[in-house]
């Protein structure tokens, strides 16, 4: 079961980074990363996962490490905000110079 894990998190990473790759818009790219972040999350999940392990409340043999969860609740705090901050600069860029294709953005270089 875990490697079935393993496997969807490396295919949300692989699509997440095509995504990045082939993208001709800034707020597309952003969505694709965090495409690519939620690739992490199932990864650190699969590798946290016990079977037949129970929460780590009561002294019983088999206990979930919850640090691996702990992890996963910081990641997805600290990606909620760079999300936010990646669209307010999309904002920014497309307020200020109209488009939000990177094509465009690549004759403003000095």
């Amino acid at each position: 079961m875990t490697t079935c894990f393993c496997a969807a998190a490396a295919l949300l990473f692989a699509l997440g980074c095509f995504g990045i790759v082939r993208s001709h818009d800034l707020v597309h790219t952003v969505v694709c990363l965090t495409v690519a972040q939620s690739g992490t999350y199932v990864l650190l999940l699969a590798i946290g996962y016990q079977r037949g392990a129970s929460a780590p409340l009561l002294p019983a043999s088999p206990v979930v490490d919850p640090v691996v969860h702990a992890m996963v609740l910081t990641d997805i705090v600290v990606a909620a905000a760079v999300t936010a901050l990646l669209l307010a600069l999309a904002l920014q860029i497309s307020k200020r110079h109209g488009t939000t294709d990177p094509d465009e953005l690549r004759a403003l270089k000095g």
